[in-house]
């Protein structure tokens, strides 16, 4: 039987996990449920992805993507005479008051890297690249500081429901900043 050319088999088993994160949870994620939820052979989706862990680092990536779109559209980040604080408040507004599945699954994907060390470097490569871009403005401990911050109020707003504070925010982040290195 002659092999079928599938170009996006690939970048379909990556969506069908995310699918399955969203839907299952963590727990729920196989190489079988993906399988199912992708419609293709159960082989392809080891043929891809060797493990489960090489499938959850893809699907992390991917998801990832949200947040660094929504600071991509903010240049005004890195502008010597933008307020940070606000700026930062607004990114984080704009990315927790978007897809909310989507920040859930990614929160989801970021989190079980505490059990599963192969997903910790895709990670905090969010943090990492956010960290890079702030520390231009105002060294790299301020940079992480706020960043921890951001990620602080996220996982607030998601585990509580709450709805996101954007002034808060803006306060809470140039009081670090006015305490700057």
């Amino acid at each position: 039987m002659a092999r079928r050319y599938d170009p996006e088999r690939r970048q379909r088993i990556i969506d069908a996990a995310i699918r399955v994160v969203g839907a299952k949870g963590i727990a729920g994620l196989s190489h079988r449920s993906v399988a199912a939820e992708a419609d293709v052979p159960l082989g392809s989706t080891t043929y891809h992805f060797k493990t489960l862990d090489d499938l959850m680092v893809a699907a992390l990536r991917q998801a990832s993507e949200g947040f660094a779109k929504v600071v991509a559209a903010h240049p005004a980040l890195t502008g010597p005479d933008a307020d940070l604080a606000a700026e930062l408040a607004r990114v984080l507004g704009e990315w927790l008051d978007g897809d909310r599945a989507g920040v859930e699954l990614e929160y989801e994907l970021y989190l079980a890297a505490l059990r599963r060390p192969a997903l910790r470097p895709v990670a905090a490569e969010w943090c990492e690249d956010l960290v890079d871009l702030v520390a231009r403005r105002t060294g790299p401990v301020t940079a992480r500081a706020l960043v921890a911050l951001m990620d602080g109020i996220s996982l607030q707003v998601l585990l509580t429901g709450a709805s996101y504070d954007e002034e808060y925010a803006r306060e809470a982040l140039g009081r670090i900043i006015g305490g700057a290195e």
